[in-house]
């Protein structure tokens, strides 16, 4: 073999029991946290998220180092579906509506901006709908509730969840887009009862409400798109089992990092 590889027994020899280098043992120990991190994500996670999960451990490996990890060893992410967009009809708005956030979707405290949405899962006996509220600090969901049906009372429930923890009193800025269920009566009373300031965003134009379409979209790619409920309430068990065991968890560990890099950073 030697021979037809043009290498020396000698080399080959010392190759052969030479022990492994720090480069080799520091990969070794990488590649085995990755794959704890994908098999917790159902092998959801691809190299983008992955860098980010392992930062906020303070691991400093760039993008292309965990790329290649991940291929030597044949794992990779889960795909995003590509959809065509439709054109919106114009709906019309009460007078004091308008859109706060203007796409600032940065919040520099808890309790600042929130937006929600409404989203659709297919389960064995019909469609469920899921809407969420998202604190734009933290981007944690704060609240949800489902439903066969997506009416206002099934929005008015999440919001009411979202309020109930609240800490402070001050005025929130709550964004959506322009459903029917989010120009309701109802809907705009609540928020009128409460200190809720209603935002909503332009007809057709989904980047407005960006924070929360994106986290529909990472939803569907790691969970829903690869899953198949015969129920409804085996869809609403491994709902609240993604948001509260492993969204909601990932979100506080980089809040935890976050706050943790600004204390070390304000020391003199």
């Amino acid at each position: 073999m030697c021979r037809c590889l043009n290498v020396s027994s000698s080399g080959y020899c010392d190759w052969e029991k030479r022990s492994p280098s720090l480069r080799q043992i520091d990969n070794e120990r990488l590649l085995k946290r990755i794959r704890e991190i994908h098999e917790d994500s159902n092998g959801a996670i691809g190299v983008p998220r992955m860098r980010e999960d392992l930062s906020d451990e303070g691991e400093t490996a760039s993008k292309n180092r965990i790329a290649r990890l991940m291929a030597s060893v044949g794992l990779q992410g889960w795909p995003r579906k590509k959809k065509r967009g439709r054109v919106c009809p114009p709906v019309l708005l009460p007078a004091d509506v308008q859109n706060h956030l203007q796409r600032n979707f940065t919040a520099f405290e808890p309790e600042q901006k929130w937006v929600t949405d409404i989203t659709e899962l297919n389960t064995g006996e019909g469609k469920l709908y899921l809407c969420v509220v998202l604190d734009l600090f933290s981007k944690l969901v704060i609240s949800w509730s489902m439903h066969h049906r997506q009416d206002r009372q099934m929005v008015v429930r999440a919001v009411e969840m979202a309020v109930w923890q609240r800490q402070e009193s001050c005025d929130v800025i709550l964004h959506s887009d322009r459903g029917s269920q989010f120009r309701s009566t109802d809907y705009q009373r609540y928020l009128k009862q409460n200190p809720l300031i209603c935002s909503m965003n332009a007809v057709g134009h989904c980047g407005d409400n960006a924070a929360c379409e994106g986290f529909f979209g990472v939803l569907k790619r790691e969970r829903t798109n690869r899953m198949k409920y015969p129920t409804m309430d085996a869809a609403k068990a491994d709902l609240f089992n993604y948001i509260e065991r492993f969204h909601n968890p990932r979100m506080r560990k980089r809040i935890a990092r976050r706050d943790m890099d600004q204390a070390f950073s304000s020391r003199p």
